[in-house]
């Protein structure tokens, strides 16, 4: 593509995240994943035996599902994003405090805005990958 004088190459996004924090950031977001990962697995298995309408027992399973992908670090962006839906959901429809939903989506939003960090599946399956070439002749 040319822009007046200056020729211009289309960059394409290698992936959502250039970097996956590692470090002290790496560290809070491993935690950030890990509480959110708990709150969902608590409210998936807790009354999931129970005699419950079939949307709520597919929500509960849903919530527990994307625990398991959060724990691991796997597809975060997209389990972040389907954490803060859930979550909505749970706001509008149910009655009683709103707090810990809007916490757990709060979560979501802010994982799949900023990534799993370094210590994740995503990392290790999309991050950048280091080369290593001999000088020797095969």
């Amino acid at each position: 593509m040319v822009r007046g004088s200056v020729r211009v190459h289309p960059v394409v996004v290698r992936r959502l995240f250039f970097t996956f924090a590692g470090g002290s950031p790496g560290i809070g977001l491993l935690i950030m994943r890990v509480v959110a990962a708990v709150g969902l697995c608590a409210y998936g298995s807790t009354g999931m035996f129970a005699v419950l309408p079939s949307e709520h027992v597919v929500v509960r399973v849903l919530s527990i599902g994307l625990a398991i992908l959060l724990f691991l670090g796997l597809w975060t962006p997209l389990v972040g994003t389907l954490m803060a839906l859930v979550s909505l959901w749970q706001i509008l429809t149910r009655t009683g405090a709103p707090w810990p939903w809007l916490m757990l989506g709060t979560l979501g939003t802010a994982l799949a805005l900023i990534g799993p960090g370094a210590w994740s599946l995503d990392a290790r399956l999309f991050g950048w990958k280091r080369l290593k070439i001999s000088d020797e002749d095969p």
